[in-house]
């Protein structure tokens, strides 16, 4: 009797969030969070209820834009070391979004894990901006090449975190954000002063800046003051901004 083969797991784009444009003219990939080190299938239920939340909140502020908004689903739940199992699916669902809907902006925006493949895959052709919520980073470690940043050159880049986070150190986030503002002057990062990894507390505010700012980059729409105060100023003061409570209540999207 012969031996059974293996399946060949592959990732997949969910159902695009929402009504699904007539023409399509820009795209978001959503990029759930992860484990380190995992061979084992993700789970239906492994995205954070953010997920659909920032779908939900992205696919209503683009829909007269023609914007697209799908979830990447990995192969595997882990980055897996020089694998990169995460970054490399984020890779192939741009090339994806591509290959449906052509020549059209992307902006990656990732949890935790996929922050990090989100940053990690910015420097794909199609792609022009990422956002990395609470992105699990790398310690720092002379051993090791340290987190790449040159293939954000070019891209709007926006990383948010919580100052409470206990399970992604958001001082690691920071340092990533200033080696990469030395190259990229559009770089910003937001803090959630007193929340922790989920930003459950100022979950509105995240949804909001996350859509401001995603407009901004994919349509060319006039972000807010707060996210232009952000990208303009030097650093430490434009990677430690304060989220105000109650952002984004007068933004009309």
């Amino acid at each position: 009797m012969g031996e059974r083969a293996t399946p060949v797991r592959t990732a997949r784009l969910g159902k695009a969030v929402g009504p699904e444009p007539t023409s399509v003219s820009g795209a978001v990939l959503l990029l759930p969070g992860g484990e380190e080190v995992s061979a084992r299938k993700p789970s239906p239920v492994w995205a954070t209820a953010f997920v659909p939340s920032l779908g939900r909140r992205l696919a209503r502020a683009g829909r007269a834009e023609g914007l697209a908004v799908h979830t990447v689903h990995y192969r595997y739940r882990g980055w897996n070391g020089s694998e990169a199992h995460l970054a490399a699916d984020a890779e192939w669902a741009a090339d994806e979004v591509v290959r449906r809907y052509g020549d059209v902006p992307v902006c990656l925006v990732g949890i935790g894990m996929g922050g990090r493949a989100a940053l990690r895959t910015g420097g794909h052709e199609a792609v022009g901006s990422v956002v990395a919520l609470a992105p699990w980073l790398p310690e720092d470690d002379v051993a090791a090449p340290a987190e790449p940043v040159k293939q954000l050159a070019g891209r709007r880049v926006l990383i948010v975190h919580g100052t409470n986070d206990e399970r992604t150190d958001p001082e690691l986030s920071f340092r990533f954000a200033a080696r990469a503002k030395k190259t990229n002057r559009e770089v910003c990062r937001f803090e959630v002063h007193s929340d922790g990894h989920g930003m459950h507390g100022y979950r509105e505010e995240v949804l909001s800046l996350t859509a401001d700012f995603a407009m901004g980059a994919l349509f060319g729409h006039t972000v807010s003051r707060p996210v232009e105060d952000a990208l303009a100023a030097p650093p430490p003061i434009g990677l430690r901004m304060p989220l105000a409570a109650g952002f984004g209540r007068s933004l009309k999207r």
